[in-house]
């Protein structure tokens, strides 16, 4: 299955399964909408003659920017069935940042909403901006053979610290992905309900479409993520597993606690960047295991914690050992690198960054003698203090297991005599400087405790709700 399109995927899937409910999309509003595997196959057709009048064909980019709502995937399957590519826009995007997208990936269609339709025309060169409501179909659509390396996707980096690039990511990408989490840990199959609240523009819903698509499984899409009621929506659609990543478990753990916190159907949670104090806890308030999980835009599906050493590595920070189809080594300065199947095929217009087939993630890590990777930081979110290297990562998990801290992020700022100081900003309306500084100092040696402190209302999140760095 690996080596298919997603076209060919889809076919099979609504063959098999054409009156099995595929996916529900929850509105603002709370009404909800559901498309049976029969219908995505249907609809995404009809989208496709719509786009194939409209001129697009192999090889052409469209950017697409709407809320999640049932179009995006739509027009994502539409685009696959014809050989073309999506661009998702993040719907934060003002005129620099989509212009920068729009230019660097050499859009001439977008297709959005009537929310976002005066901010694409408004910039210069403008693409063809369409209203997603306007996509009507004349004509039967003919399916033509799509190859499994063809792009289906620029998929842009979150840009923390940097411009956004364009990852050149193939049905085959997608595929990968896939299957590793069907027929490895977690093993998604069809009685599984899958629930993702996180923006289509971004990675993690379009993985959990297609994992869904193979297995068979019902996923539900939330409009976004909203910590007070998360819980209340897995309940209601008796989910059964879902992914959160960085700031996510942290935000759901400062919501009251609840007598039906336990009351739920989900076997498993995969997360990214859970927090090592907040782990144990994590498990005992809702009853289930969290398992860590490790992947990039660039790379996909990399490294996990399955049950088989789950229990061993809760509050360690562990991401686990490599999946079966990938590979993991460390260089002389500590830099994780991988390789395998089902990578991007390079960034838009820039050099390859890979190296015999090896990918550079840019994070440090280390290996215990069982094989099991542990991240120690970032080639490029370290602090030179006084000659001491001082990994933000491990400083902001200290200041997260603060029961007053709801957002940190730790940052070096020029210095004149150490050469760079320790800088926080948190978002903690109950604590002071004091306070945490000593919280820091019984946890850290007294060189890693910031010195510095910004006390803010929020912190600006990516997409994949990391703290943007780069906007501090």
């Amino acid at each position: 299955m690996a080596e298919r399109s997603l076209v060919s995927l889809l076919v099979w899937a609504e063959e098999r399964w054409p009156e099995r409910p595929a996916w529900t999309f929850v509105a603002p509003d709370g009404g909800e909408r559901t498309l049976t595997f029969g219908q995505v196959g249907d609809q995404s057709s009809a989208l496709a003659q719509a786009l194939r009048d409209r001129g697009v064909g192999p090889g052409d980019r469209v950017a697409v920017m709407l809320d999640n709502r049932l179009e995006h995937p739509l027009l994502w399957f539409a685009l696959a069935r014809l050989g073309a590519a999506m661009v998702p826009l993040n719907v934060k995007y003002r005129s620099v940042d989509a212009q920068h997208l729009v230019d660097d990936a050499g859009v001439r269609l977008a297709i959005t909403s009537p929310a976002y339709a005066d901010l694409l025309r408004g910039l210069s060169p403008a693409p063809e901006v369409v209203l997603v409501e306007d996509l009507e179909p004349a004509g039967d659509f003919e399916q033509h053979e799509v190859d499994a390396a063809a792009v289906v996707n620029v998929q842009y980096t979150s840009g923390t610290t940097g411009r956004p690039k364009g990852c050149l990511l193939s049905h085959r990408y997608w595929t990968t992905l896939g299957r590793s989490l069907t027929e490895e840990f977690p093993r998604i199959g069809p009685d599984d309900v899958l629930l993702t609240a996180q923006p289509f523009f971004y990675l993690d819903p379009m993985w959990n479409v297609v994992t869904a698509l193979m297995a068979g499984a019902h996923l539900v899409a939330l409009d976004g993520f909203h910590p007070s009621t998360f819980w209340e929506q897995v309940r209601r659609h008796e989910v059964t597993y879902f992914y959160c990543l960085a700031a996510m478990p942290t935000l759901l753990l400062k919501m009251p606690t609840d007598e039906r916190d336990r009351d739920h159907r989900v076997r498993a949670v995969q997360c990214s960047a859970i927090p090592p104090a907040l782990h144990a806890e994590l498990e005992e308030r809702w009853g289930v295991p969290w398992f860590e999980a490790f992947g990039m835009t660039e790379t996909g599906a990399d490294l996990r914690v399955t049950p088989e050493d789950h229990d061993a590595l809760v509050g360690s920070g562990c991401l686990g050992r490599p999946a079966a189809h990938r590979e993991v080594r460390l260089d002389e300065d500590s830099q994780m690198w991988l390789r395998g199947p089902g990578m991007m095929d390079g960034y838009l217009g820039r050099p390859s960054p890979f190296s015999d087939g090896w990918f550079p993630t840019g994070d440090l890590a280390r290996l215990d003698d069982e094989g099991r990777v542990y991240l120690v930081g970032r080639l490029k979110d370290m602090i030179r203090r006084s000659g001491e290297n001082i990994a933000a990562r491990e400083v902001e998990e200290v200041l997260l297991a603060h029961p007053a801290v709801r957002l940190a992020a730790v940052v070096g700022v020029p210095d004149e005599i150490r050469g760079e100081e320790v800088k926080a900003y948190v978002v903690a309306p109950d604590a002071s400087p004091e306070v945490l500084a000593a919280w820091c100092g019984e946890r850290l040696a007294s060189f890693k405790v910031p010195s510095q402190w910004e006390f803010r209302d929020d912190l600006p999140l990516t997409a994949s709700h990391r703290v943007e760095k780069s906007k501090l």
